[in-house]
């Protein structure tokens, strides 16, 4: 397994007291997977990402990449954040390798590697653009590339859409899927989207109400060859949406 959560829990503070976010939670995924976390607001579902990525400490449990405890943040694995976070003063290419020339990894060869991202992805003609020339879309595409610059194992992505209108989210998740396909990435996505788990994700996690455990597994089954928007046309679609609707504890 490249990701494995042992009996993971955390209890973190807050102007009102302490506040237990995870009771005890566990799962695992293989390379290459691609799967979900769902559940009601306030769950813990980014608190558990930052676990993972290493920028949260458990209390207990254990969080495992590739067999070896997570103790801190790893160049393994990457985080794409709900904003796109791009810097309005820099240009895209400036700030599509700017995780590079933070860890000091800024190469002729790296920078090779960049450039062939931009192209691939229709990018290439707006790298000495400013982010504010950009639509939203292509802003979520710049901000997958800036995390795949430094060539993580594993991304992290939380509610990377949530910032988009309806058209544009159906549209950018497709492309966002595509991209981490063609990569061969591990990819985890939080969202509170059930149509967007399913139509993205081999496996969806559903956690409880705080303090969370993981309630359900789902496989999405036959509808795992297809892309995001041929799943929501399948029949099957509406089915996997019911059984999980059903788990979410939303009173």
């Amino acid at each position: 397994m490249i990701i494995e959560l042992r009996d993971a829990a955390m209890t973190y503070q807050s102007p009102d007291g302490e506040v237990e976010a995870l009771a005890g939670v566990s799962f695992a995924m293989e390379e290459g997977e691609f799967c979900s976390i769902v559940g009601p607001s306030g769950c813990g579902k980014s608190t558990l990402l930052g676990a993972i990525a290493g920028l949260e400490k458990l209390d207990r449990g254990s969080v495992q990449v590739d067999g070896q405890t997570v103790t801190g943040p790893s160049p393994r694995i990457g985080l794409m954040p709900q904003r796109d976070q791009l810097f309005e003063w820099r240009s895209i290419w400036d700030n599509v390798t700017l995780g590079l020339t933070v860890q000091g990894r800024n190469t002729p060869e790296r920078r090779k590697h960049v450039r062939e991202l931009l192209e691939r992805y229709d990018l290439a003609e707006f790298a000495h653009k400013r982010p504010c020339q950009l639509s939203g879309g292509m802003r979520q595409r710049c901000a997958l590339i800036r995390t795949l610059a430094t060539e993580p194992r594993i991304l992290l992505l939380d509610e990377p859409f949530s910032a988009l209108d309806y058209q544009t989210r159906l549209s950018v998740s497709s492309d966002i899927y595509r991209i981490i396909r063609e990569q061969g990435k591990t990819a985890l996505l939080v969202t509170h989207d059930i149509s967007e788990a399913i139509s993205m994700s081999d496996r969806i996690f559903v956690l409880s109400r705080r303090p969370a455990v993981v309630k359900a597994t789902f496989d999405t089954g036959e509808l795992k060859a297809l892309p995001p928007l041929e799943r929501r046309d399948n029949p099957a679609f509406s089915g996997y949406f019911n059984l999980i609707w059903k788990e979410l504890d939303l009173q």
